[in-house]
């Protein structure tokens, strides 16, 4: 099956959506072609550039007007679809996500969907927006579509219907309809619009984290905001893996936390210590990606409870933890403890940290950072089996580091020092290469 994954540090809208389907591979050309049979083609045309936001490349697909949009109600906008000779699937699409969007504005101002006067949301723009990626979708063969959650946004906007409040009140409506998980990322700005919302909860298998597959292409879209992290949805494609089950999957990830997870005498190492993202592909590949950063200094928590802490936080999604010792005010000795997590992750991680320490406030930032391939081999020594774990890039292994719990068990069963066991695993890995 082939996968469509949208994942939405940044959050989602029509033109980000345009955007990552074009860098993903399709034609820009091919949705020129099939847009131009709707009844309305004469009100637009379409530009693409390449742009980058916070150092990170990515596709910006703007639809510029050339007619003052007219308000149109959800008939008139499925004639123009219906009527347009497209791809049955794109047809269908496109039609699921503005019955989706009708159903949602309907219930917000108590009106039937066919009443809906669509504004600015039924423009031209946001029929191009939704039309093109059904479009962009269907040429790339999508078969299953499913996407992250959303961040939850700020502030105000102003609407056909005057200021609204930050996520509007469609957004909500579509949200509650699928249930979507949301989250927020710390900015305060529109980040889901109702265009991308309609798109996502209309076609949507489910939300959540991204499933197995194999990536065949990253599509990046480009919001037109600049913002503190990377403006940019990640579009995901590649093809389901039915062989690598739902249980090895599990397996592997608490491998990873038998072997890997923090110890109270010392800061957890980032390279070999984080658990499988929550709504980012799976570490088998190596890629980019945002993370949440947690900091905050304490001068009167207990050793104890810091080691505690070093138990709660992977449960509640922590990625790595580590304390620094610092000089805090009234000549008070302290630590620093900075958390990392994924976005959607922060909140949970911010409870432990109120509820089990007495700090009053955390600083929260997120970083873009690379993260190396990684995977698991099985060794034989003389004394035992040792799984190492390989980290690698483009075909390049960088580490390899024979996990340490099963190297202690072996030490401990064979009275061998430790490092003997270590080095026999790393002499083992190299002779099977």
């Amino acid at each position: 099956m082939k996968i469509a994954y949208f994942d939405c540090p940044t959050g989602i809208a029509g033109d980000m959506c345009l955007g990552a389907l074009v860098d993903a591979g399709v034609p820009l050309a091919y949705l020129e072609q099939q847009l131009g049979r709707l009844a309305m083609h004469q009100e637009f045309h379409l530009q693409a550039q390449t742009v980058k936001k916070v150092g990170i490349q990515g596709t910006q697909v703007t639809v510029h007007l050339t007619e003052t949009p007219a308000t149109r109600h959800l008939p008139e906008i499925e004639a123009i679809i219906q009527q347009a000779g497209l791809p049955a699937q794109a047809t269908a699409w496109a039609l699921a996500s503005f019955r989706a969007l009708a159903a949602a504005e309907g219930a917000v101002h108590g009106v039937p969907p066919s009443a809906v006067h669509f504004h600015e949301v039924g423009a031209v723009d946001a029929i191009v927006d939704i039309v093109g990626t059904c479009l962009g979708l269907d040429w790339l063969g999508i078969e299953q579509i499913v996407c992250s959650g959303l961040p939850f946004g700020g502030g105000t906007v102003i609407a056909a219907h005057g200021r609204m409040p930050v996520p509007t009140p469609a957004v909500v409506k579509l949200w509650q309809s699928r249930q979507v998980p949301v989250f927020s990322n710390g900015i305060h700005k529109e980040l889901v619009t109702p265009t991308g919302a309609a798109i996502v909860c209309a076609l949507a298998h489910h939300f959540g984290e991204c499933p197995a597959l194999v990536v065949q292409t990253v599509g990046m879209g480009a919001g037109t905001r600049d913002l503190s992290i990377p403006n940019l949805l990640r579009l995901w494609v590649g093809e389901s893996t039915p062989n690598f089950s739902g249980s090895e999957r599990s397996h592997a990830h608490a491998h990873e936390h038998s072997h890997s997870g923090p110890t109270h005498s010392h800061s957890h190492s980032e390279s070999h210590s984080e658990s499988s993202p929550s709504h980012s592909p799976s570490h088998a590949h190596p890629h980019e990606e945002v993370v949440a950063l947690l900091e905050t200094q304490l001068d009167d928590t207990s050793p104890q409870v810091l080691g505690y802490l070093f138990d709660c936080l992977p449960a509640a999604g922590a990625l790595d933890m580590y304390l620094t010792p610092v000089a805090m005010k009234k000549n008070r000795p302290g630590v620093l403890l900075t958390v990392l997590c994924h976005p959607p992750q922060a909140r949970a991680c911010e409870e432990v940290l109120f509820r089990e320490t007495m700090t009053l406030g955390i600083r929260r930032d997120y970083r873009t950072r690379a993260v190396l391939g990684r995977r698991f081999e099985t060794v034989q020594t003389n004394f035992g089996a040792v799984p190492v774990k390989v980290s690698h890039r483009a075909g390049a292994v960088y580490t390899v580091q024979p996990e340490y719990e099963d190297c202690r068990r072996l030490a401990q069963a064979t009275g061998q020092p430790l490092k003997n066991i270590h080095a026999a695993a790393l002499q083992a890995y190299e002779a099977q290469r």
